[in-house]
């Protein structure tokens, strides 16, 4: 089993896991409805994109 040789330094530590912290997620607000979509994606309540209606959403029956 391996076994470190020596203790790892704060530095050494630090410099690890510096590419661990969290990505912020980047929320667009529809002009139309004024639901947050992702960029690049469909808004899934009316079907539309950029402005555009590109999916036709039929009504749900509940």
């Amino acid at each position: 089993m391996a076994v470190p040789k020596r203790k790892t330094s704060k530095s050494k530590r630090n410099h690890r896991r510096a590419h661990h912290a969290l990505s912020k997620v980047n929320v667009m607000q529809n002009k139309n409805s004024g639901d947050c979509v992702l960029p690049h994606h469909i808004n899934l309540s009316d079907g539309t994109y950029k402005g555009k209606s590109v999916v036709k959403m039929s009504s749900r029956a509940e």
